[in-house]
């Protein structure tokens, strides 16, 4: 199913009930499903757990991107009473494995453009039930991740795709700069490191 990713707006910093006028209205609008991007980090504005509510029964939102900073109080209760036909999705990479063990329905991981198997196996494996299995890739791919937030998103992770020949050139728009080389090299290491050889969608994981 294609969707829409649609930030919170930014700078305008606007209240909980502008927030629900505006995705009601993008909604409507909208000949795809919507997805709210919740990342107050970046745009000076948190979704609240009412609203969140509030966000999943209106008609053609069909989930948020959880990007909270961190397993906050309002993401946990979230998760322990998920609204209906509401996915939530994991958003910060570092906290994607705890975020699944919660019961969020994915994520929408930068990450994920390397060693994508794992990630797909990590989610896989959380929605069978094995813990164990889901724990160790989490605990393996969070200091990757980590390391590809190094410098701001997503240079560090078009450094590492031009390195591997995946695509042609590893230039950036400004104000953001081309990742150094010692970052890159950083993550390149532990690619190699936490990826080479880690099986990931087990034949015997099914989401």
């Amino acid at each position: 199913m294609s969707a829409a990713l649609t930030v919170v707006p930014y700078y305008t910093r606007p209240s909980q009930d502008g927030i629900i006028a505006h995705f009601t209205r993008l909604a409507a609008g909208s000949p795809v499903p919507v997805i709210v991007y919740n990342i107050p980090y970046r745009t000076g504005t948190s979704v609240s757990l009412g609203t969140l509510r509030e966000l999943a029964r209106i008609p053609g939102i069909a989930g948020v991107k959880q990007a909270a900073g961190g397993v906050d109080h309002d993401t946990v209760l979230l998760l322990a009473d998920p609204p209906e036909d509401f996915a939530v999705l994991a958003g910060d990479d570092v906290f994607a494995s705890p975020l699944l063990a919660l019961g969020a329905a994915g994520g929408i991981l930068a990450s994920a453009h390397l060693c994508t198997s794992e990630f797909a196996g990590l989610i896989a494996a959380w929605h069978a039930g094995k813990a164990a299995r889901a724990s160790e890739l989490g605990h393996r791919l969070a200091p990757l991740s980590a390391a590809l937030f190094a410098e701001p998103n997503p240079v560090v992770i078009k450094g590492v795709l031009h390195a591997q020949g995946m695509i042609p050139s590893p230039a950036v728009r400004l104000p953001l700069l081309p990742a150094r080389h010692d970052t890159v090299h950083a993550a390149m290491t532990l690619l190699d490191t936490m990826c080479a050889g880690l099986p990931g969608l087990d034949a015997g994981v099914t989401s």
